[in-house]
């Protein structure tokens, strides 16, 4: 059976006193994790993260670990570069010469 101890008046108002605070802590660190200001500020922080580790991760890529550049890697990145511009501009013309001739025949 349940052991029952007999506690004074201020015993059990010292235990609701401790039961309140407890109680109004978790209540203040519940409203600090749930309000607006606090999400965007773990949202901000979470893709400032993320964005600090791809910048590392690109710069890995071209960069030695001694400091050094990658030269093939840079041409690599520079001919993609150079191949999707003039995939731009033939496309452009392309498209613009079809609609040259578009308005040539009506």
């Amino acid at each position: 059976m349940a052991d029952q101890t007999h506690k004074s008046r201020s015993q059990i108002e010292a235990d609701l006193a401790a039961t309140r605070a407890r109680l109004s802590r978790s209540l203040e660190d519940l409203v600090d994790q749930v309000h607006p200001t606090r999400v965007k500020e773990r949202q901000v922080a979470t893709i400032k993260t993320l964005a600090q580790g791809e910048f590392q991760n690109v710069k890995d890529q071209i960069k030695t670990r001694t400091g050094e550049w990658r030269m093939d890697r840079i041409a690599m990145i520079g001919g993609s570069v150079v191949g999707a511009v003039v995939l731009v501009v033939v496309l452009r013309s392309i498209v613009r010469r079809g609609k040259v001739k578009g308005e040539l025949v009506r």
